[in-house]
């Protein structure tokens, strides 16, 4: 029975050059594959998943809206289908990823998830989360903390490079906006930001 993967990382892991990498092994084989990637994520141009070692490969899009596993059983009406492939799959809604276990479960097509685990708060995303409960298979893929240590987490910075505590979960960036840490330097860098945002709280406080 085909199975539900999910190879997830901090940023800077190599995610989607992986991904890329596999789908080349499949084709190279000449099997048929479906990739897949955010909407929202247009780094490189709408609908182009793109690592940072320069390979890049053109791929279906997802919103909350898209039914995928309609999309996915009108392409195989049209060809086999030995693989889907998914980038940026925090993105994905719990629904989406139900329909991407039943892709598995009753289409008998494998599909590969690529994704972060949480966000730059430390909180995990929908899709992560609905991922990690239902994969058959999960993957830990590694990424270097600036001290040499796994890094497992995602600091957001701002254009100074300090570490930014609030906002939207969802900011497209690279290595300008997001730096990939270990816990332990991950928490240390949020304190830094909190000390220095207290003594203008206090002082808006003392205005009021």
């Amino acid at each position: 029975m085909a199975k539900l993967y999910f190879y997830y990382a901090s940023m800077n892991a190599g995610k989607s050059t992986i991904l890329l990498q596999t789908d080349f092994n499949y084709r190279e084989r000449g099997m048929e594959t479906m990739l897949y990637t955010a909407g929202i994520h247009d780094r490189s141009g709408f609908g182009i998943i793109d690592s940072r070692i320069g390979i890049t490969a053109r791929a279906n899009t997802f919103d909350p809206k898209t039914n995928i596993r309609a999309e996915i059983e009108a392409e195989l009406a049209k060809r086999p289908l030995h693989c889907v492939l998914i980038d940026e799959s925090q993105f994905l809604s719990r629904e989406q990823v139900l329909q991407l276990a039943s892709v598995c479960d009753e289409l008998d097509v494998p599909v590969l998830a690529y994704g972060l685990r949480t966000d730059f708060q430390g909180n995990l995303f929908e899709g992560s989360a609905t991922l990690l409960a239902l994969a058959d298979k999960l993957v830990e893929l590694k990424a270097i903390c600036e001290c040499g240590r796994k890094a497992t987490m995602n600091l957001r910075v701002d254009a100074e490079g300090r570490a930014v505590r609030s906002g939207a979960q969802t900011e497209i960036g690279g290595n300008d906006r997001y730096i990939a840490m270990c816990r332990r330097h991950f928490h240390e860098r949020l304190r830094e930001a909190e000390a220095r945002q207290l003594p203008l709280q206090l002082a808006q406080t003392g205005r009021a």
